[in-house]
């Protein structure tokens, strides 16, 4: 079995994190809106492309500009044109969309890790049918 990207590694260290409920917010996620410059404080803001942003960032990896909106990662890196293991999964939705890690596949659903998956940081499944698109950083190799 391979080892998982750095940044795939580094986002399974804060499975468990929660949002923090009510007006109070998570200090973790508060220092991840900081160290990206964010012009917001608070953890009731979606923050599926905050985590992502910060796994990046954490691996040395280039964002996009507009990281905060999960649609704008089918920007970024290159077309994985497969659900590979750290692959940046795009998922459309109404009104907006949302960004995790790959951890695995079968012909129904992709499984990932990401941010504001049920207000924490989990694994979750999806149907394919969702994804818009599988991304990779253009400067890390492939597996």
């Amino acid at each position: 079995m391979t080892a998982d990207p750095v940044w795939l590694a580094h986002a399974r260290t804060y499975i468990g994190l929660k949002e923090v409920p009510g007006p109070k917010s998570n200090p973790t996620i508060l220092s991840w809106l900081k160290s990206l410059n964010a012009w917001w404080a608070e953890d009731a803001t979606p923050w599926c492309g905050t985590f992502v942003s910060h796994c990046m960032q954490k691996a040395n990896l280039p964002i996009p500009k507009h990281w905060y909106r999960a649609k704008d990662w089918l920007n970024w890196g290159v077309d994985a044109h497969e659900p590979l293991v750290g692959a940046v999964a795009v998922l459309g939705r109404t009104g907006g969309g949302h960004v995790f890690f790959v951890t695995k596949q079968n012909p129904l659903y992709v499984w990932g890790v990401g941010g504001n998956q049920a207000d924490g940081v989990n694994e979750a499944k999806f149907l394919r049918g969702r994804v818009l698109g599988y991304r990779w950083p253009s400067i890390a190799p492939s597996p």
